[in-house]
């Protein structure tokens, strides 16, 4: 077999054609292939069971028929166990030949690249209101939105980075009703005036509770915004300013930037637009006033109106989001568009998206590929929505602050001589790191339980235990006093069962950046970076570098080299950064 990037894909590949070729297989053969169990092989192919069963045949029978058809192969050893399944199992010198065939980012990426058309996609998250600090809730968004855009990126793909702020709607009429009724002067809030804003919004809805007359002040005032008139423009901008500050703060602690920042406002103008298509095309239908699109071949949104235009009048979410679509195929390119929002959203962006097939159908434009991305919530260690002793949100800039806080200590107590720049330094890297990877690591569809003491831990599945992993290799390198890559041209066969372990886990990284990329779940590379990061250390205390036979130090560096880069490329695609002294 020939030396192949993904080799899960070439061994599919491979399967297919053979069994194409083969008595009794057919184009329903699919060949399932898998990592194996370490005792079986590298891969195994679980497919001919269930295609025998279907067809009435024995699976025995025609997995030694595909066995047959494979022929001999220098490359690997293949064997059949239990009714049908094939396990594949790579011979050392092919291990070998695969290391030091990807050698770099360069080459990885480049393979990641190859035979894929690159395609303009739009990545939606993140999405605070304006006028509201950042809370907890919003990290999800963030850093999953970020660490999918990455993938896009290392893709090949041409990726804008979209931050669809509320910036607009009912939120705002309140707050300009309790900002003119204050003694507060915009101009004069300092650093902290997002959080006087919130005080102001919570200070407005009592108001209005409290008296109707207000409760129809405050719905004149958004009126008034939304004609355009200048004092209500003057401090809509100025919260809006104010608001960006405070949002830039936590992009810049986060590493996270954008490429659009369109929020809700900038669409006011075109939603006129929308209800004369959706109308034009017979979409949606008047309901009690408001206009509303049914979708009478899905089961529940057949009686569950999508509401695109309330009974006032006012546009909504709906409305704006159909909108956004128009914009960002019309005048982004985007030929896909990816949402990242909680899971409470899922029957609104379906809905979104039925409605926006429809309407281009009709249109005679070409639909975009839509595809929501969303997340369960982040749990205190009560089980319960994690939020402050005194029951509010948790400020994100808060959380952050407290995670570079907790791991200075941490620094501080293994460093105790470093200089305060250094130790400052570690501190944010391995705190952020590890905020980062204690969402990464779960599966986003599920909720999850933030602990302080399981993030920050240095053994187990966390971030400060891969960094302490790069943190090691790079070490290794400093003893051997040469830099990653160097001397291996002279590097011999795996030996060791260490080796060999090592060097099998490397060969899956392609496979599980595929799985990845395709699922946008970042929880199967974190899982991938963990067992690599526990394959290597014991790799490192079974076998000893600093040797002085030539070949065996070269394959060792080799080994070492290989996984530094891939610990490296797959921490930077989930935008951790990595520290070469721990």
């Amino acid at each position: 077999m020939q030396i192949s990037y993904d080799l899960n894909g070439a061994l599919d590949r491979t399967l297919r054609e053979t069994a194409s070729r083969t008595d009794g297989f057919d184009e329903d053969f699919s060949p399932e292939i898998r990592p194996a169990d370490l005792r079986f092989g590298d891969y195994q192919a679980n497919g001919v069971l269930p295609f025998a069963k279907k067809h009435g045949l024995n699976p025995r029978e025609m997995a030694e028929r595909l066995m047959e058809a494979l022929g001999e192969d220098e490359s690997l050893d293949v064997d059949i166990a239990g009714p049908g399944f094939l396990n594949f199992r790579f011979t050392p010198a092919f291990r070998l030949a695969w290391m030091q065939k990807y050698s770099s980012i360069q080459d990885f990426r480049k393979a990641f690249q190859a035979g894929r058309k690159p395609f303009r996609v739009v990545v939606d998250f993140s999405s605070p209101n304006t006028a509201k600090q950042m809370h907890v809730g919003h990290i999800r968004s963030t850093i999953i939105g970020d660490v999918i855009s990455r993938l896009f990126n290392f893709g090949g793909n041409e990726v804008t980075r979209d931050n669809h702020i509320g910036d607009w709607g009912t939120q705002f009429g309140i707050l300009i009703l309790a900002i003119k009724r204050s003694t507060i002067n915009l101009d004069d809030l300092g650093e902290d005036g997002i959080a006087e804003l919130e005080d102001l919004y919570r200070e407005g809805n009592q108001l209005i509770g409290e008296d109707e007359s207000l409760r129809k002040e405050a719905r004149s005032e958004l009126v008034k915004l939304q004609q355009g008139e200048k004092e209500s423009l003057a401090i809509w901008e100025k919260v809006n300013a104010i608001s960006s500050a405070s949002f830039s703060k936590v992009y810049d602690r986060l590493g996270i930037r954008f490429d659009e920042i369109l929020g809700e406002s900038f669409y006011r103008d075109k939603v006129n637009a929308v209800y004369e298509g959706l109308t034009k095309h017979d979409i949606c239908e008047e309901s009690d006033g408001a206009m509303v699109v049914f979708h009478q071949e899905h089961k529940r949104f057949a009686k569950q109106p999508f509401i695109v235009r309330k009974s006032d009048g006012a546009s909504n979410y709906a409305t704006t989001d159909l909108a956004t679509v128009c914009y960002r195929t019309d005048e982004l390119g985007a030929e896909e568009i990816v949402y990242v929002t909680d899971g409470r959203q899922q029957d609104h962006f379906s809905q979104l998206f039925l409605t926006t097939e429809k309407w281009f159908a009709a249109e005679g434009k070409t639909v975009p590929r839509l595809r929501h991305v969303w997340f369960g919530t982040i749990l205190g260690e009560d089980n319960k929505a994690i939020k402050t002793r005194e029951g509010q949100p948790i400020k994100l800039l808060d959380l952050l602050d407290e995670a570079i806080s907790r791991a200075k200590v941490i620094v501080r107590q293994k460093n105790p001589e470093l200089d305060e720049s250094e130790m400052e330094k570690r501190g944010r890297i391995i705190g952020l790191g590890a905020v980062r990877y204690a969402d990464l690591s779960q599966d986003r569809t599920l909720d999850y339980v933030f602990s302080w003491d399981k993030l920050l831990a240095l053994q187990g599945n966390t971030a400060p235990y891969l960094q302490y992993a790069v943190a090691r290799i790079r070490s290794i390198f400093r003893k051997l006093e040469i830099e990653p890559g160097s001397g291996e041209e002279d590097a011999s066969v795996l030996v060791t069962e260490s080796e060999n372990v090592l060097a099998r886990k490397l060969i899956y990284f392609p496979s599980v950046l595929e799985q990845t990329a395709h699922e946008l779940k970042p929880h199967h590379l974190c899982g991938y970076l963990y067992e690599l990061a526990t394959d290597f250390s014991s790799f490192y205390n079974a076998d000893k570098v600093l040797v002085d036979e030539s070949d065996i130090r070269a394959r060792r560096s080799l080994l070492c080299a290989r996984t530094l880069l891939i610990m490296e490329t797959g921490l930077d695609l989930l935008g951790i950064e990595t520290l070469a002294k721990m």
